[in-house]
């Protein structure tokens, strides 16, 4: 078993600090990348979560994903790429930050190919909590109640949450399908 999952409160610095991150990639990959939006639970505001800043980056093709890899390094972001979860989803970086007035946060950096399914479902789930905050806030309390039941297995909490984020999903594509 790992550290304990851990939930915080919202915290209004985390859009702030995704804007910064966001230009500091931007310089150091230039043209590699397509987009980088905000994703995940830091993304929502007055949704709490895990402080990890989560942003997708969206690229062409692999080989540029593979290139954004190593100029990533120059920014302390480690590779920590599980096995694929889906053929459009490259990698999976990673980078702890201390910082002055701010707790130690986690940066995730997921290079995918843009405009992919996993891009779009990603996209889908934090524009729907976005537009509908009681249903965030119900995400929130499902999100605490698996952190007390799961404590440090981080794998259960993940997989307890994934009947949710599936099922707002699937609102989201069929209140966007044309009528």
């Amino acid at each position: 078993m790992g550290r304990r999952v851990r939930i915080v409160d919202y915290d209004l610095q985390w859009p702030i600090l995704f804007k910064e991150e966001k230009c500091r990639i931007l310089e150091a990959l230039g043209d590699k990348v397509v987009a980088i939006e905000h994703i995940g639970s830091t993304a929502v505001p007055s949704l709490g979560g895990k402080p990890i800043i989560d942003i997708i980056a969206g690229v062409d093709q692999s080989t540029d994903a593979d290139e954004c890899v190593l100029l990533l390094q120059s920014l302390d972001y480690k590779n920590v790429t599980p096995e694929p979860e889906e053929p459009d989803w490259y990698y999976c970086l990673s980078k702890v930050c201390q910082r002055e007035n701010v707790k130690l946060l986690n940066y995730h950096l997921h290079l995918v190919k843009f405009k992919s399914d996993h891009w779009r479902k990603h996209l889908l789930f934090r524009d729907y909590l976005r537009n509908h905050p009681e249903v965030a806030q119900e995400y929130y309390k499902l999100k605490k109640s698996l952190v007390a039941k799961y404590g440090s297995d981080r794998e259960g909490y993940t997989e307890a949450r994934t009947p949710f984020i599936e099922a707002v999903i699937a609102k989201a594509k069929s209140e966007r399908a044309p009528q």
